[in-house]
């Protein structure tokens, strides 16, 4: 009954590239999707191309006022922390804020209020370690590890 021109969408790119503005590589999320370090950190295999910038974007009004809205916030200033990089967020309803390398919120607006968010903000280059080691391995290490930690605990327990 509805006859809507939505037959061309295709998945985009595993990797996309950053966007160039002003000699800084921004590397867009969406929503929840900065929840997935290991997805993010696949942006950094090639340190030249690698984001010195995050920006995230989300409509999380559907959300209220939750808990959500300062959940989002601290997922967000952990990947700034774990990339080493800025992440800006603009949201409809949530923690619109400027995010600087070490975690620390610079700017934000409070949820729930039209405005404009305005600052500086500046790129940064290199690989952090978690950067380094999730663009190659992603996270199996990690998994292959806890298995490896359970099966001595069990071990040890039998004992």
């Amino acid at each position: 009954m509805m006859n809507m021109p939505l037959g061309d969408f295709q998945r985009g790119p595993r990797n996309p590239p950053s966007f160039e503005v002003h000699g800084e590589r921004i590397a867009p999320n969406i929503c929840y999707e900065d929840l997935f370090g290991e997805e993010l950190a696949a942006r950094f295999a090639l340190p030249s191309q690698a984001p010195t910038i995050f920006a995230n974007i989300s409509n999380i009004g559907w959300f209220g006022d939750t808990v959500a809205v300062h959940q989002h916030l601290q997922i967000s200033r952990m990947r700034a922390l774990e990339f080493q990089i800025p992440m800006l967020r603009a949201t409809n309803t949530g923690a619109t804020a400027i995010i600087d390398h070490t975690a620390r919120v610079v700017q934000e607006l409070p949820p729930f209020r039209r405005a404009v968010l305005t600052g500086p903000v500046q790129g940064r280059a290199g690989l952090t370690p978690y950067a380094r080691w999730a663009s190659q391995a992603g996270l199996w290490p990690l998994l292959a590890g806890a298995v490896l930690l359970l099966a001595v605990a069990a071990a040890w327990r039998r004992r």
